[in-house]
């Protein structure tokens, strides 16, 4: 099945960022603030993980080909790999990693109050988390602040966002690991992980995630095997 056109305005935007990231002007596209903060070294994850993650392939295979019109920039991982480590912390402060939703399908973004694509895209995120959260799904949104928490929380209670959690990262490092790993060029980026804690789409930029594309996406996600 072949994707059809994305319908979301930003995707020239996308596509021109993944081409001038050689040139160092990939993260100029969706950020508008500094990345500061020391590079984080990849987590070590379980060689026995990545190699469970990458058998995979097919249900990588068939997310992908789900992501279409408003998502369609959704990438399908190749091959999936084992996240599990990635670490933040929770809506009451505790540290967390992937591995604690184990079970759970994840549609997990990293955003931050001085990206303005990020801004834009949190009531979709926070609509779809309203008409997909189960304990079978979650978005996760992270948002990568410095300093405290006043900020991101005040842009939270001003938008109106109520059904997503709070999740959160003032070092960097969540993104850092990612960008370590090719998965992250600037922000947003969202990560969509199976309940094993393996890598099956990803992308960098913004979506429309309150549409019929996004839902369907999770679906295909949330499926059974054939």
């Amino acid at each position: 099945m072949s994707k059809q056109k994305q319908k979301f305005p930003a995707l020239r935007l996308v596509v021109l960022a993944v081409a001038a990231g050689a040139i160092a002007g990939a993260i100029a596209v969706y950020v508008k603030g500094g990345l500061d903060g020391n590079m984080a070294a990849t987590p070590i994850v379980a060689e026995a993980d990545n190699a469970a993650c990458s058998a995979k392939q097919v249900k990588a295979k068939a997310v992908g080909d789900a992501a279409t019109g408003h998502v369609a920039a959704m990438l399908a991982a190749d091959p999936p790999r084992s996240l599990k480590t990635l670490s933040f912390n929770g809506p009451d402060g505790e540290a967390m990693t992937v591995a604690d939703f184990s079970g759970r399908v994840m549609l997990m973004n990293l955003w931050a109050t001085w990206c303005t694509p990020c801004r834009e895209e949190m009531p979709a995120l926070d609509a779809l988390q309203s008409a997909k959260g189960s304990d079978a799904f979650e978005v996760v949104a992270v948002n990568v602040d410095r300093g405290d928490d006043e900020k991101p929380t005040t842009f939270l209670q001003e938008t109106g966002i109520e059904a997503l959690g709070y999740y959160r990262d003032a070092s960097m490092k969540i993104f850092n690991d990612l960008k370590s790993q090719g998965l992250a060029l600037g922000l947003p980026v969202t990560l969509l992980i199976g309940e094993d804690g393996c890598l099956l789409a990803h992308m960098n930029g913004p979506a429309e995630w309150g549409s019929s594309d996004a839902e369907r996406l999770i679906d295909a996600a949330l499926a059974e095997p054939q």
